[in-house]
């Protein structure tokens, strides 16, 4: 967790990021959900039992500079996140969904991105 904080502190927007590189099949990943609008694939840095990212073709930087144009985009973001978790297993007992946003939201990568964790009991408050 320090790790996380740790890089959201540093990280900064603009220019290219891990997840542009991926969508554009620069850097090889194992997608396992992928449309015209958005692809989903495992987190390396898991921090549950399943723990993937469903992330926009759309480079946007974050939900807060997202814009009123990018509605359906991100709707269709959770509605994958839903599918995908089905896909995983994760229907019966439940998963957390998670948008980081911002240095104080945790957000390290500055691509718009959503977390699916599940497989385990979750606690409460987050962090």
């Amino acid at each position: 967790m320090a790790d996380e904080i740790a890089k959201a502190q540093v990280a900064t927007p603009g220019g290219d990021t891990i997840f542009g590189k991926i969508v554009r099949k620069e850097i090889s990943c194992e997608f396992i959900y992928e449309d015209d609008q958005c692809v989903a694939f495992h987190d390396l840095a898991a921090q549950a039992p399943v723990h993937f990212l469903v992330i926009p073709r759309k480079p946007v930087v974050g939900l807060s500079r997202a814009d009123d144009a990018d509605e359906q985009m991100m709707g269709h973001l959770l509605n994958v996140a839903r599918k995908v978790a089905k896909q995983e297993g994760l229907q019966d007992n439940g998963y957390r969904v998670v948008i980081n946003d911002g240095s104080h939201g945790g957000q390290s990568v500055y691509h718009l991105h959503v977390h699916v964790l599940g497989g385990r009991q979750m606690g409460w408050p987050p962090g």
